[in-house]
C-alpha cells in the first residue's frame, strides 16, 4: 500500500509538471515566433517480486512478477512546427519561411530568435526594440558588393544619414551618325555631363569626325575654364562600321580617358558605342546613359527574400546595403530557451550553420509579415482536460490507499 501511495504521487507530480507546460502554451498563444512545448512520460523502476523461470522438464516456465514504482518526466521537447505568418504591412517585420532564426548579439551574446518584430535604433541599427539586441548580418562595401565570407556584424541602414557619391566610370551612347554627311570635314558633337569622386558634375564634349567611308575618329575635350586635363588612351580614337551600318567589335569600346579633376580623384572614363549606327539620316548620337552619381541621401529601403537590404538615394542611385544573416541547427528542440523569445546552444543542438536565407536548409525571409505562436488552443484544452483529470484519478489513489491503511490500523481494536 505505501508503493501504491508513492506511485500516486509521482503521477500527481509528473500530471502537475505537464500542466505547467500547457499553462505556459497557452499563456504564449499570442506570442510572436512562440514556440510550444509538450511533455513526455516513463514509468520508473519496477520492484521484481518473483524472477522468470524457464521451462523445466514438462512444466511451462514463468514469467516475472514486477510491480511499478510509479510515472517520471521523460522529457520536455519544444515543437519548431512552423507558425502561421501574419501580415503587417511594416517594412522592417520579417518572418523565416523555413527552418532558420535570426542571428540576434548584443556585443556580448549572440543569441537566436524567431521573432522578426525589429525597428531602426536611434544609431540607424535594425534591433529588437524590446531587448535591444542587433540583427546581424553582413554590410556591403562602398561599391554595393556583399561579402558573407566574414564574420556578421550589426546591420546598419542610415536613412537621412547617408551620404553616398559615384564616381564615372563609364559612358554609353546610341543613335545614328549621318551615312552621308555633307562635303567637306564633318563632325557631330554631343555634350556629356560626367561626376568626379566627390559628387561634382563635369561637361565634356565628345565629338565625332568622319574620316573615310565607315570611319570615323573621336576626341574627348573639357567644357570648363580653364579647361580640365584630359589624357586620351593609347593608339587610335577609331570608330568603324560594316556594311550595315553597325558598329565593329573591334572599335566599339574605348580605352580609359583619364580626366584629372584638382581636389579629387582623376576620373577614369570608358566610351562605349556598342548601340551606334552609320545610316542615312540625321547624326542623333547622344550619351544615354553614364554610372555616376550626384551626393545622395538614403530614403528608403527594401528587403528581399534572401535578406537583402537595398536602398533608395535621393540621386537615383539604387544599391545593395546589407545582408541579414540566418542560422540553421541540426537539432533545434536542444535549443535552450533564454526569455524575450531568444534561444542560445546546448550541447545538443549543434553549433549555428550561418549563412543566407534560401541556402543550407535556412528557409526564406518574409517582408512586412511577423510569424505567430504554434500553440493550438484546441489541443491545449484538450490536453488539460486529460491531464486535470489523471491528476484527479492519482489523487483518488491516493485517498484509497489512505482508506486501506486506516482499516489496517483498526484491526488491532
Amino acid at each position: 500500500m505505501l508503493r501504491s501511495l508513492y506511485s500516486a504521487i509521482s503521477g500527481m507530480r509528473s500530471k502537475q509538471t505537464k500542466l505547467d507546460v500547457i499553462a505556459n502554451n497557452i499563456s504564449n498563444v499570442n506570442t510572436t515566433g512562440f514556440k510550444g512545448s509538450r511533455v513526455k512520460f516513463h514509468d520508473m523502476l519496477s520492484q521484481t517480486i518473483r524472477n522468470a523461470s524457464a521451462p523445466v522438464g514438462g512444466r511451462a516456465g514463468t514469467n516475472p512478477a514486477q510491480v511499478g514504482l510509479g510515472v517520471a518526466v521523460g522529457g520536455i521537447d519544444t515543437s519548431h512546427v512552423q507558425g502561421a505568418l501574419q501580415a503587417t504591412g511594416r517594412i522592417s517585420d520579417l518572418a523565416v519561411q523555413g527552418s532558420g532564426f535570426f542571428v540576434m548579439a548584443d556585443g556580448a551574446r549572440t543569441l537566436f530568435t524567431r521573432d522578426g518584430a525589429f525597428s531602426l535604433s536611434l544609431a540607424r541599427e535594425l534591433v529588437n526594440a524590446a531587448t535591444g539586441f542587433r540583427v546581424q548580418g553582413w554590410m556591403a562595401d562602398g561599391t554595393g558588393n556583399i561579402s558573407t565570407a566574414t564574420p556578421p556584424t550589426a546591420m546598419q541602414i542610415p536613412l537621412g544619414d547617408s551620404v553616398i557619391t559615384q564616381p564615372t566610370t563609364r559612358a554609353e551612347f546610341s543613335g545614328n551618325l549621318n551615312n552621308s554627311p555633307p562635303a567637306g570635314t564633318y563632325s557631330h558633337t554631343n555634350t556629356i555631363t560626367v561626376f568626379d569622386s566627390k559628387g561634382e558634375a563635369h561637361q565634356l564634349n565628345v565629338t565625332f569626325t568622319r574620316t573615310g567611308a565607315n570611319a570615323w575618329s573621336y576626341a574627348v575635350a573639357s567644357t570648363a575654364t580653364p579647361p580640365l586635363t584630359i589624357t586620351p588612351p593609347t593608339g587610335a580614337l577609331a570608330l568603324n562600321f560594316d556594311t550595315s551600318g553597325a558598329v565593329t567589335p573591334a572599335t566599339a569600346t574605348s580605352g580609359a580617358f583619364s580626366v584629372v579633376v584638382p581636389g579629387a580623384a582623376n576620373i577614369s572614363l570608358t566610351l562605349d558605342f556598342n548601340s551606334m549606327t552609320q545610316v542615312a539620316g540625321t547624326s542623333t548620337a547622344v550619351m544615354r546613359f553614364q554610372d555616376g552619381y550626384a551626393p545622395g541621401e538614403l530614403l528608403s529601403f527594401i528587403i528581399g527574400r534572401g535578406g537583402v537590404i537595398t536602398g533608395t538615394y535621393s540621386n537615383g542611385l539604387v544599391r545593395d546595403i546589407g545582408q541579414i544573416a540566418l542560422a540553421y541547427f541540426g537539432n533545434p528542440e536542444a535549443l535552450l530557451k533564454e526569455g524575450g523569445n531568444f534561444y542560445s546552444v546546448s550541447p545538443n543542438s549543434g553549433e549555428p550553420l550561418i549563412g543566407v536565407a534560401g541556402s543550407g536548409g535556412r528557409g526564406s525571409i518574409e517582408v512586412g509579415m511577423l510569424e505567430m505562436s504554434n500553440v493550438d488552443l484546441a489541443t491545449e484544452f484538450t490536453e488539460m482536460i486529460s491531464t486535470s483529470r489523471a491528476f484527479q484519478a492519482n489523487s483518488r489513489t491516493v485517498s484509497t490507499s489512505d482508506e486501506m491503511l486506516q482499516e489496517l490500523i483498526q484491526l488491532k481494536r
